[in-house]
């Protein structure tokens, strides 16, 4: 497999602050704590030793150890979780929704980069220990952003009616999902493939996740974390307290929006008065506060020290939003950065006065490799037609309007008739200002139908040329399209077993975990060369 290396600013889709948070975060600095480099990580790790107790790791090493009773093969994992107790031990972290049959692509990207990230760290800082976190969005409760996939472009879906947070759902119908999928490799019945989706099982959908990452990444020591969870809550009793009393994320966040907006940043996320949702199975609904009371839909209103005393009692049941859950991930874990995609690191920038606020050290935020996979088929077919990997980043329309005029033996070769028509309309203009200079507006309106005459013949004789090319002008759609399905970045579309047809996963993951690079900012082309 081949790696490629080009500038984001290439991509289509970017904007200017997606390129200063991969290439210039300095320009950030009154958002952060220090930009993004393994040699910041220093100051990094002195700074969550000082402020991380011996009792956070004792309590996040029991809680793992829990939530890791059921999982199978976990040697690996447990001799990690052990090292979580020590001072010299610490965390980068990545995370996402527990979405169906891990969803687009950039899933693996992004926990395969945390992975790297922490072996170089290691070469980087050899009397430290790194371990690399999948942070498992278990309390979101938007189904409808995880019930679907895209597998060899066709879309698979889990239908279900439960509701509230979707790690705490049910498998029922799932299996139905599981059989489409296998009918997808049924060529390959003895394929790793099958052995994927026997893992992904379990009682809930926290688990069976935890049990598909697991068996992708154990080899690895990821270390996969349900922050659903009543010992680590108790944690973070003291923020939701504050949160109740002050509503002091909202205020710290409005202040910081504020100077974002000034200094011409794209605001994320908003904050709410009060960031913290009331979780129970089937329900995750707001905390509102009116007057002096909070309401909860659903449950009931309650006054603050209820509140508060329901806190105490059963810390599990408040869970952090898009707001909080960065802070209460940072209390938790002995963490030096938080790697993802532009759009979580961007609403990062928005937080650093609400860690303030509390004391929490914040972290170091870096943008995950960015991927575009080209496998054997489709290199085959950008070699047929001589495609550059350079041009995959223009539209369908130049691409084929290039071919085009690159294979028509000359004929459409239209810079004469371009020069003679230039040399007509500056004797037409000559002509027209002779007889009368006051006709120059006359004469324009001349020069513009000639223009537009000699347009409309060179599209019609390039559509008639395209007709002739049919087959090239075809594999153009097919390249584009399985490189930026949708006009989008394949990455968030297509899910990463597209690119294992034969249910043979683990040496493409081993391809793509060799060919990513951490410390590498630009976008990344792999691509298969008689991939076998």
């Amino acid at each position: 497999m081949q790696v490629f290396h080009f500038h984001r600013e290439h991509i289509p889709q970017v904007n200017t602050q997606h390129l200063n948070l991969v290439y210039n975060q300095e320009v950030f600095l009154p958002y952060i704590e220090q930009t993004f480099s393994l040699e910041h990580f220093e100051k990094q790790i002195d700074l969550k030793e000082k402020s991380y107790s011996n009792a956070n790791r004792q309590i996040l090493s029991n809680a793992l150890l829990n939530q890791y009773k059921n999982v199978s093969e976990n040697d690996e994992i447990l001799k990690n979780i052990e090292l979580l107790k020590k001072e010299n031990t610490f965390t980068v972290t990545t995370g996402h929704q527990l979405s169906l049959f891990t969803g687009p692509m950039y899933f693996v990207v992004k926990i395969l980069h945390v992975i790297k990230l922490t072996e170089a760290l290691k070469v980087k800082y050899p009397e430290q220990n790194f371990l690399p976190v999948y942070w498992m969005a278990s309390e979101d409760h938007d189904f409808e952003e995880i019930q679907s996939m895209n597998l060899f472009n066709r879309k698979f879906t889990w239908e279900s009616a439960q509701v509230g947070p979707v790690g705490r759902f049910k498998l029922d119908g799932l299996e139905k999902v599981k059989e489409d999928i296998r009918e997808m490799f049924k060529n390959h019945p003895g394929a790793e493939i099958n052995d994927l989706l026997d893992a992904y099982d379990g009682e809930n959908l926290t688990e069976a996740t935890r049990n598909l990452v697991h068996f992708l990444f154990k080899k690895f020591g990821l270390i996969i974390i349900d922050g659903d969870d009543a010992q680590l809550k108790r944690l973070f009793i003291p923020i939701a307290k504050k949160e109740l009393e002050m509503s002091f994320s909202y205020n710290e966040v409005s202040k910081t929006n504020h100077k974002l907006e000034k200094d011409g940043a794209k605001i994320q996320v908003h904050a709410r008065e009060i960031n913290l949702f009331y979780l129970l199975d089937g329900l995750r609904n707001r905390i509102i506060k009116k007057d002096n009371l909070f309401e909860i839909e659903g449950v009931g209103t309650f006054s603050l020290s209820e509140l508060l005393t329901e806190l105490e009692q059963y810390p599990e049941r408040f869970s952090p939003n898009v707001i909080l859950r960065p802070l209460y991930q940072e209390l938790i874990l002995p963490n030096l950065a938080y790697i993802g995609g532009v759009g979580e690191i961007s609403y990062w920038l928005q937080l650093k006065g609400v860690f303030d606020a509390v004391k929490c050290t914040y972290p170091l935020i870096g943008v995950r490799n960015s991927v575009v996979w080209v496998d054997s088929s489709t290199s085959s077919k950008m070699k047929k037609i001589n495609l550059k990997l350079a041009d995959i980043f223009k539209s369908k329309d130049q691409l084929k309007k290039t071919y085009v005029k690159q294979n028509d033996n000359g004929t459409l070769d239209f810079s004469l008739l371009e020069e003679r028509i230039n040399e007509a309309k500056s004797e037409l203009n000559k002509l027209v200002l002779g007889v009368d200079p006051k006709m120059e507006g006359f004469a324009i309106a001349e020069s513009k139908k000639l223009d537009k005459q000699l347009e409309t013949l060179k599209s019609k004789l390039i559509k008639v040329s395209k007709s002739k090319h049919d087959t090239a002008l075809k594999q153009i759609d097919q390249i584009i399209d399985k490189l930026f399905p949708a006009s989008s970045l394949q990455e968030r579309v297509s899910n990463f077993f597209t690119f294992s047809p034969d249910g043979q996963f683990s040496s493409r993951i081993d391809k793509m975990y060799s060919k990513l690079d951490p410390v590498q900012n630009d976008l990344l082309i792999l691509r298969e060369i008689d991939f076998k």
